[in-house]
């Protein structure tokens, strides 16, 4: 079976398969939490080299105040025990990257993100990106003004701008091979439009909370089975 290198995970349906329950729709946010620890286990397990999972994006700041704060406590709590791991992700070559507008994140969110970087940056090997506060059309914005910047201070031509001049400037330099979406819905929301110009995309209608090894051994399944052309 052919294993993708980098996956792309859409963390859809956590309030959903709350309300389902009849609980507070946020606290499906604390199962998802629960949920992307056991996912990136099966993808390292597998042989994934890289997982970017789209957390929060630069839309859900509009969710109610009482939901935001608590996802925020999740992200708080979360980043918090990663970086209490720091020496184990030294051990196994596990780097943590945070991507997205992260000034817009509360102070402490923002700080632990700014942390964890620092204390695994020099690991090679594995790398987790968790995209807070991202939105993939702002980041291409974000490019452009920088590459702008750039050109007004003769840094470079504007001839000598092509998709790698772009690719450096985003927050995220790396295309995955295959994007999961779960939760049922068949839209990308805003996620890595760049990079995920060539992934496979594959659609589950299970809420995330609920998505099993079982449900990952046969995206896998599917994408294995799938041919690769780029366009050829």
């Amino acid at each position: 079976m052919s294993v993708p290198k980098h996956i792309g995970i859409i963390l859809d349906g956590n309030r959903r398969f709350a309300k389902r329950l009849m609980v507070k729709p946020w606290k499906g946010h604390e199962w998802g939490a629960a949920k992307l620890k056991q996912f990136l286990e099966w993808c390292f397990d597998i042989g994934v080299e890289e997982v970017t999972a789209y957390a929060f994006s630069l839309q859900n700041f509009n969710r109610p105040k009482e939901e935001f704060d608590y996802l925020m406590n999740i992200f708080k709590t979360e980043l918090e025990n990663m970086l209490a791991k720091a020496d184990e992700f030294a051990k196994n070559g596990t780097q943590i990257n945070v991507i997205g507008r992260l000034h817009m994140l509360p102070k402490e969110v923002y700080e632990l993100s700014q942390k964890l970087m620092d204390a695994t940056k020099s690991n090679k090997g594995k790398r987790i990106n968790l995209a807070i506060a991202y939105g993939g059309r702002e980041e291409i914005v974000e490019a452009i003004k920088r590459i702008a910047r750039e050109a007004q201070e003769g840094k470079i031509k504007p001839q000598q701008i092509d998709e790698g001049v772009v690719s450096r400037h985003l927050w995220l330099n790396s295309d995955p091979d295959l994007v999961i979406r779960t939760g049922g819905e068949k839209r990308t929301s805003n996620f890595l439009p760049w990079q995920s110009t060539y992934s496979e995309f594959i659609f589950i209608d299970k809420m995330w909370p609920e998505f099993e090894k079982t449900d990952f051994l046969t995206c896998l399944k599917d994408y294995s089975d799938r041919e690769r052309r780029f366009g050829k």
